[in-house]
């Protein structure tokens, strides 16, 4: 294990100045005031960091903040890798100031990189689904970006507790298929490969984002049946990569050439998904 893989380790800033504590009344802690990126961190390389920042632009222009130096937020990722691997994670809230809600109109933003080991591999025979019970809320205004209110991910991965499930599927209030709690989702159906729109809620993930172009995936309106009846089904997400998903309730799914291609052209181009295929 190189530096930098192991336990995990953070550091924070108030614009540019390094803070050792998180200001209590930081806008981010207070009411979800900011947003977050969650990377896969390889011989301290990230992939697709440029996907990841531009992503995070998109979201502080749809939240109107602004950014730390991209510069400055590279180098202090750096350091905190120190050439190892792992999982690096960015927050950015709007920072400090205004009164209840109303947010203040020169506000400096805070933000800290952590870091720490990656989930444990998943299982070779596929991943194990189930549907949850909690419907997202459709807000156009949140939809695609990656902002620091959660709970719905929260409430829905507290509804199981059995190990031998490992992933739950998400729908809206109208029943569409929209995602995992911590991935998107793909579906292949009448030989061709579809994911949810993400335009109503729903987060535009890093990975799901190189999945489409490589797949020339679609985006689609799903249902359940659409899921259940489909040839093949993964879900994705810059930590973890492709995982192929094995069963969800009483359907199950043999391993499927086009997915284990996938995942070998995802490792051929990052070498850090290479260990989810050992």
């Amino acid at each position: 294990m190189r530096p930098g893989d192991g336990a995990a380790a953070a550091v924070g800033f108030h614009g540019r100045e390094r803070i050792d504590a998180w200001p209590l009344a930081d806008r981010g802690a207070a009411y979800g005031d900011g947003l977050f990126e969650t990377m896969r961190a390889h011989e301290g390389h990230v992939p697709w960091w440029d996907a990841h920042w531009t992503r995070l632009e998109g979201g502080a222009r749809r939240l109107g903040f602004a950014l730390p130096e991209r510069c400055r937020v590279e180098a202090e990722a750096q350091e905190l890798l120190a050439g190892g691997g792992g999982v690096l994670k960015l927050v950015v809230t709007r920072g400090s100031g205004g009164r209840g809600y109303m947010p203040p109109a020169d506000a400096e933003p805070s933000w800290a990189l952590s870091r720490h080991a990656l989930p444990a591999a998943a299982p070779t025979g596929g991943l194990v689904l189930r549907w949850c019970t909690l419907r997202l809320a459709v807000q156009p205004a949140l939809a695609s970006i990656k902002h620091c209110n959660r709970l719905e991910q929260v409430l829905a991965r507290g509804e199981w507790s059995d190990p031998a499930v490992h992933e739950g599927l998400l729908t809206d209030a109208d029943d569409h298929l929209v995602c995992a709690t911590a991935a998107n989702v793909f579906v292949l159906r009448d030989g061709r490969w579809q994911t949810p729109f993400v335009d109503r809620c729903g987060v535009a993930g890093v990975c799901r984002g190189w999945a489409i172009e490589r797949l020339g995936a679609a985006e689609a309106r799903l249902s359940r049946a659409d899921v259940e009846q489909a040839d093949a089904v993964f879900v994705c997400n810059a930590v973890r990569g492709i995982l192929p998903v094995a069963q969800l309730g009483e359907r199950t799914w043999p391993p499927h050439p086009q997915v284990r291609a996938l995942r070998e052209r995802l490792a051929d181009e990052h070498p850090a998904f290479a260990l989810e295929l050992s």
